[in-house]
């Protein structure tokens, strides 16, 4: 038998009693290849564009590869479920630590 558990709260979910839901977060950089073209590459042959534009997806994969991309899948109970809707990203109950100034 598969045991859940609430990766919020941690309440034990049974899976013939409790509705369970599924977060799943994607993580990456985002690529835009419109941000890294330079004047020079537009005046170069067709053929070095070619080689250069190879050269710039491998460099992409590389850094894809090195931490860029994460997945998150998180099991909630359905209270947790409504509060992560209510704020995903925790923006209302974080709260910043202020220091004073000495």
């Amino acid at each position: 038998m598969v045991h859940y558990t609430c990766d919020m709260c941690g309440k034990s979910l049974l899976a013939e009693d409790d509705i369970r839901y599924v977060v799943k977060i994607e993580v990456y950089a985002a690529c835009d290849h419109d941000m890294d073209i330079d004047e020079d590459i537009m005046d170069m042959e067709e053929e070095d564009e070619d080689d250069e534009m190879q050269d710039e997806m491998e460099d992409a994969s590389e850094i894809l590869e090195d931490d860029e991309y994460k997945t998150f899948r998180f099991d909630l109970c359905s209270k947790c479920h409504k509060k992560y809707l209510q704020d995903p990203l925790f923006l209302k109950s974080w709260h910043p630590v202020r220091f004073s100034e000495n």
